[in-house]
């Protein structure tokens, strides 16, 4: 419809707009930075418009391009939703300082920006500041959640060797996620460093059947850590991960552990 819409009204500003749009959902990068191009030609100042362009130029890897569109954008809009792009094309620049300033300025204006929470987390727990990091990140979870921002819970309790609140976020990450087996393996960790040896070796059964490829980060937790366990044989080790498999029902589903008694 856009396209014929295009060839009764060629260049209309709100036709190219909506199949950049179309386009840019599609992946088909060039043909939406031309779609967008176009209607910016004929009218430089919409707002929405440069947005989508930097969502654009983002995705493109143009991250100067994204940056400048959105300094376009801020002369003649407020909108909050310009701060939180600028944001994000800080974190996918890689400038840690910059993007922690502009989240905490999307905080400022959105006290409730759960991403907002969930980003200054990740970006104090990556500077060294888990106290901070478990703040914005439990207001983040507050409303169940997303499973990364569970996972980054579960990062920051464990580095304050918080286990029992690190295995509980890891959990949500499995109720949500099931086949997260990072998470998995970390759950792993934590029970094994409460003593739960039972329960850290059904959690690395679980992991072990999501990612085979994990067998190696198991190994070495189990044989590092001062409550693990010691395999001389790397098959007997992986016997006794298949032998967990039915236990672990019992670890991400506490209903079927009471069943059972």
């Amino acid at each position: 419809m856009c396209e014929l819409g295009l060839k009764r009204r060629p260049g209309d500003p709100a036709l190219c707009h909506l199949l950049a749009a179309i386009l840019f959902a599609r992946a088909d990068l060039p043909g939406a930075r031309a779609r967008i191009a176009a209607s910016l030609a004929a009218r430089p100042d919409n707002v929405p418009a440069l947005i989508l362009a930097c969502r654009i130029a983002r995705a493109e890897g143009r991250f100067e391009a994204a940056l400048q569109l959105l300094d376009r954008a801020a002369g003649r809009s407020s909108k909050a939703e310009i701060l939180v792009e600028r944001a994000r094309t800080y974190d996918q620049v890689g400038d840690a300082s910059a993007a922690e300033a502009s989240w905490a300025l999307v905080l400022q204006s959105d006290p409730k920006s759960v991403e907002a929470m969930a980003r200054l987390g990740r970006l104090a727990w990556q500077r060294g500041a888990p106290v901070e990091a478990e703040s914005f990140l439990e207001r983040a979870v507050a409303a169940r959640g997303h499973p990364a921002q569970w996972f980054d819970l579960g990062l920051v309790r464990q580095d304050l060797r918080k286990f029992a609140g690190a295995a509980e976020a890891y959990r949500h990450v499995l109720e949500m996620s099931p086949d997260a087996a990072e998470a998995a393996v970390n759950l792993g960790v934590v029970l094994q460093e409460t003593g739960d040896l039972d329960g850290a070796m059904a959690a690395y059964s679980q992991a072990y059947r999501l990612s085979p490829s994990t067998f190696g980060v198991i190994a070495m937790a189990l044989t590092s850590a001062p409550s693990g366990r010691l395999w001389l044989d790397e098959e007997a080790l992986r016997r006794s991960l298949e032998q967990f498999q039915e236990k672990c029902a019992a670890v991400f589903r506490p209903e079927l552990r009471e069943n059972k008694g």
